[in-house]
């Protein structure tokens, strides 16, 4: 039903290929498989540059990183929506690889920074230009409005389920 009546609500016409009769209660199933064939797709296209032990998980940080320079590991858990102790797994293996480092605050010895190496500005150009292979791929021949839609529609499951999992916010 849900999923039936986004697809008349956003019908304006330009439809007509999309398949209104979509079992209901199908979303998170498709939601998932769209994650499995971007995650895979990541990958086989930073192999493709050359780059080796990045996973699609550590990518979410260095786009933080890239667009604000450095953080704390909570700025970080906070932007990607994970835990602390994920987040500490993942950027000691960046770490590892030489992409990110920590720097102590020179104001306060309690706070670390982690940032960006000059080896891990250098994977800015690929992460650019992988992200718009993807925005390419999942968006395809979708119109604007239909991705507006699309995103608002997400973004308002991403609400509910906030909502219900944590009603503090």
């Amino acid at each position: 039903m849900f999923f039936t009546t986004v697809v008349k609500f956003i019908d304006d016409g330009s439809m007509s290929n999309y398949n209104i009769g979509m079992k209901n209660g199908n979303a998170l199933a498709l939601i998932s498989r769209i994650r499995e064939k971007a995650n895979r797709f990541i990958v086989d296209e930073l192999a493709n540059y050359g780059i080796k032990g990045i996973v699609p998980s550590h990518g979410d940080i260095l786009m933080v990183l890239f667009r604000g320079g450095e953080c704390t590991m909570k700025e970080l858990a906070t932007r990607i929506y994970r835990t602390k102790s994920t987040v500490t797994v993942l950027v000691e293996k960046l770490i590892e690889y030489g992409f990110v480092e920590k720097e102590k605050s020179s104001t306060d010895s309690r706070v670390t920074y982690i940032k960006l190496t000059d080896k891990g500005i250098a994977l800015k150009p690929g992460f650019d230009d992988i992200s718009k292979k993807l925005d390419a791929l999942l968006y395809g021949d979708l119109t604007g409005r239909e991705i507006e839609i699309f995103e608002e529609i997400l973004s308002k499951v991403m609400a509910n389920i906030d909502k219900k999992m944590n009603p503090a916010l």
